[in-house]
């Protein structure tokens, strides 16, 4: 099922990419397999209740992913597929990135490094709450650049959230150039478990592995949990893998349709 909903969010991602605006397409689909399980599998929820109390949090910081996350709220039930098709349309509720009001979304993001302050201030709120929910945040690996984020860090660690779990979109490309070029972040585990955080590291494609390591969250009492996803950004279309001018783009019809082809073929695989 988590398979077949993977398939179904990249398909709706490319007819975002072939919208006259197009769409951050490279990324969405690196983080589609991560968002499939996460929904699917993970998270505690209720579609038809948004803001039912005892859910789970899902904070997407890379918010120029949002293609995807509109998907697979979509896939959700949070509402239909059908307005997908409005996607950076005038008066459209799905804009470039995340925005308040939309079923399922709870902070309007996209100034990057700020997604893992929103989770830990909502993971510190609900454990002086006494409560149980748990605090999901997505996080690209150029966003951890931001000095930002590693003052949030900090304080998870300071402060004991193990309601919180943090996943990096490692797909190792951004905007201008690889991550390494612009600002390498190795030996990028260890410097995690330095700010407190118990780290694991797996691949970001493989079902299996993200539903088993989802499900041992946290990793560990009193700490926040990490988890580094090596991903392949414009995953599932081969002209788009492991480069980084899929990271926007307005698909022609001609190319939407040569992605679809190749997508298609890839699931009847």
């Amino acid at each position: 099922m988590i398979k077949e909903k993977a398939y179904s969010i990249r398909k709706h991602i490319l007819g975002m990419g072939s919208s006259r605006t197009g769409a951050h397409i490279g990324g969405s689909l690196s983080s589609t397999d991560i968002l499939a399980v996460l929904f699917f599998h993970t998270l505690s929820m209720r579609p038809s209740e948004p803001k039912w109390i005892e859910r789970d949090y899902f904070i997407l910081s890379k918010g120029h992913a949002c293609s995807a996350l509109y998907s697979v709220l979509a896939e959700k039930g949070f509402f239909s597929t059908d307005e997908l098709s409005t996607y950076c349309q005038p008066n459209t509720r799905l804009a470039g990135h995340p925005k308040k009001g939309l079923p399922g979304i709870e902070f309007p993001t996209g100034s990057l490094g700020h997604g893992l302050s929103l989770a830990v201030g909502t993971a510190l709120a609900l454990k002086k709450q006494k409560k149980s929910n748990k605090v999901y945040v997505l996080m690209g690996d150029g966003e951890l650049q931001e000095g930002s984020v590693w003052e949030a860090a900090m304080s998870a660690s300071q402060y004991q959230l193990d309601g919180l779990i943090a996943i990096v979109d490692r797909n190792r490309l951004q905007i201008s150039d690889q991550t390494t070029e612009v600002m390498g972040l190795e030996p990028l585990q260890d410097r995690w478990i330095s700010f407190g955080w118990n780290v694991q590291e797996i691949d970001g494609h493989c079902i299996d592995t993200l539903m088993n390591t989802f499900a041992k969250t946290p990793f560990e009492s009193c700490k926040p949990s990490l988890i580094i996803a090596n991903t392949i950004k414009g995953k599932g279309v081969s002209f788009m893998e492991n480069n980084k001018k899929s990271h926007y783009v307005k698909l022609s019809s001609k190319l939407y349709q040569k992605a679809v082809v190749e997508l298609n073929k890839n699931w009847e695989m």
